[in-house]
């Protein structure tokens, strides 16, 4: 099994290098050591109107990290088993710990 492990930014700068030296993507995926398909992902998600910049790169990557939802505190948990615990069914405790408490949870 592969792990995922997301690209430094030392790796950024080195795409950067490899494109401004004229090498393909399959190229600088062989240089980097990691498959083509994540220079394409990177490109694609961090390109900018003057192209693919490192700096602009690794800046759009920290502030996707910085919305990712976050873990559910205990505190929230305890909110939700006890309304789990009042036989309320996973949909109900779903829509009712949004509308009381804000907190977001899928019930699937």
């Amino acid at each position: 099994m592969r792990t995922y492990s997301q690209l430094t930014q030392i790796q950024g700068y080195q795409i950067y290098a490899l494109m401004q030296m004229g090498h393909s993507q399959s190229e600088i995926a062989e240089v980097i050591g990691v498959h083509k398909s994540t220079i394409s992902k990177e490109l694609k998600r961090n390109k900018g109107k003057r192209g693919y910049r490192p700096k602009q790169a690794h800046s759009k990557a920290v502030t996707r990290h910085n919305k990712a939802r976050k873990r559910l505190s205990p505190e929230e948990w305890e909110i939700i088993e006890s309304k789990l615990e009042e036989d309320l069914s996973p949909e109900q405790t779903s829509h009712w710990v949004w509308r009381q408490h804000g907190i977001q949870v899928s019930h699937a």
